[in-house]
C-alpha cells in the first residue's frame, strides 16, 4: 500500500475505532455487546492460535529442558561436592583419630623409659637418599637433633638419625642391610647384634653359642646412658626362629620387629638419655593366658542293699544261683 493522504486518513479511523471498541467493551462489562464479535473471532483463529502453539511447544519444552538440565546438573555438581567434602572430612577425621592412638602409645613408651624425646612426622621415604630403607622427618639441627639419635614411635626401635639438616633429617631404619643394633634378651640378659634385612626377620647373632633361647622370646636395645649409638630399653621384637645350636661360639636367631616400617607417620627423636637404663620396662605386657576350666566327674556310691529299691532306676543284674538249685543248672 502505498503510503497516501488516503491511507494515512484510513488508518487514523482503524485507531479511532478500536479505542471505541475497547471503551464501549470495558464499560459493558460482563453484557458486553462486543461478545459477539470476540467469539466468533476466537472460533475463526482459535484453531490456528492451537495449531501455532503445538509447533511451537516443543521448541519451548527443549529450552525449558536445557535449563532445567542445568539446575539439575548444577544441583547434583553441588552434592557431589558435599559428598566429598564429607569424605575427606570423615577420612580426616579417622587419620586423625589413628594419629592421636599413634601419639598416646609413643609418650606411653617414652614415658616407660624416661625418654625425652622430639615428636616428628614421617615426610619422605628413601627413594631420595638410594636404594636403603630410609625415612625423612620434619625436624632438624634448629630442633635439637643431632647424628645418632634413635628414632622409635609407639611400637618400638623404628631406626637412627644418619643426616640432618637445619628442618630435616634422613633416618635409617632398623630393617636396613646397613642396620647394626645391640640387643639384650629379656630376663636372661644375652647379649647380641641384630642386622637389617628388608622386609624379611631380623638376623640376631647372640654372642654366647649355648645360650638358651627359644620362640617368643623378646629382645631390646642394649645401648648406654650416654645414648651413643642408641638407648637402652627400646624394643626391638620378637624371636620366630631359632637355629640349632652346633657347638659355635654364637648362635644365630631371627627377630619379628615390632614396628610396622612400611607404615609409618608419627615418631620420636630421643633427645635426652634415661637417667638409668629402664631394662625391660618398656616392653608391653605380656596378655594373659586364658584360663584353663577343669571338669571332674564324681561316681555315684553304691546302694545300701537294707533300702527298697528305687522302680524307676534300671534292672540290676541277676545274682548267682545259690543251693541245690545252683548246683542243680551248674550240673
Amino acid at each position: 500500500m502505498r503510503d497516501t493522504r488516503e491511507s494515512r486518513l484510513l488508518l487514523v479511523l482503524l485507531i479511532v475505532i478500536a479505542f471505541a471498541l475497547i471503551t464501549i467493551d470495558i464499560r459493558g462489562g460482563e453484557d458486553s455487546p462486543v461478545d459477539g464479535a470476540r467469539q466468533a473471532a476466537a472460533g475463526v483463529f482459535g484453531p490456528v492460535e492451537n495449531g501455532v502453539s503445538g509447533a511451537v511447544d516443543p521448541v519451548g519444552n527443549a529450552v525449558g529442558a536445557v535449563r532445567d538440565s542445568d539446575s539439575r546438573h548444577n544441583r547434583i555438581t553441588a552434592l557431589e561436592h558435599e559428598n566429598a567434602a564429607l569424605k575427606q572430612r570423615l577420612g580426616s577425621d579417622d587419620r586423625n583419630a589413628s594419629r592421636v592412638r599413634q601419639l598416646d602409645a609413643m609418650l606411653a613408651r617414652a614415658g616407660a623409659g624416661q625418654y625425652g624425646i622430639k615428636g616428628a612426622e614421617v615426610i619422605g621415604i628413601g627413594a631420595a637418599q638410594g636404594f636403603s630403607w630410609t625415612v625423612t622427618i620434619d625436624v632438624g639441627t634448629r630442633d635439637g637433633i643431632k647424628r645418632d639419635m634413635t628414632v622409635l614411635n609407639g611400637e618400638g626401635l623404628v631406626g637412627r638419625v644418619t643426616t640432618v639438616g637445619p628442618s630435616t633429617a634422613t633416618v635409617l631404619l632398623a630393617n636396613d642391610p646397613d642396620f647394626t643394633v645391640g640387643t639384650r634378651l629379656e630376663k636372661t640378659d644375652e647379649l647380641g647384634f641384630a642386622t637389617g634385612r628388608g622386609d624379611r626377620p631380623l638376623a640376631v647373632q647372640l654372642l654366647n653359642g649355648k645360650a638358651k633361647v627359644k620362640k617368643g622370646d623378646r629382645l631390646v636395645t642394649f645401648g648406654s646412658q650416654a645414648d651413643k649409638p642408641f638407648v637402652p630399653g627400646v624394643p626391638v621384637g620378637r624371636v620366630v626362629r631359632v637355629d640349632p645350636s652346633g657347638g659355635d661360639l654364637t648362635r644365630n636367631v631371627y627377630v619379628e620387629p615390632y614396628v610396622g616400617f612400611t607404615k609409618l607417620d608419627l615418631v620420636g627423636v630421643v633427645v635426652e638419655a634415661p637417667r638409668k637404663n629402664p631394662r625391660d620396662a618398656v616392653l608391653p605386657a605380656r596378655p594373659k593366658p586364658a584360663p584353663t576350666v577343669t571338669v571332674t566327674v564324681t561316681p555315684s556310691a553304691p546302694a545300701d542293699p537294707s533300702e527298697p529299691a528305687d522302680p524307676t532306676a534300671p534292672d540290676a543284674p541277676a545274682a548267682p544261683p545259690t543251693g541245690a538249685a545252683g548246683a542243680n543248672e551248674q550240673e
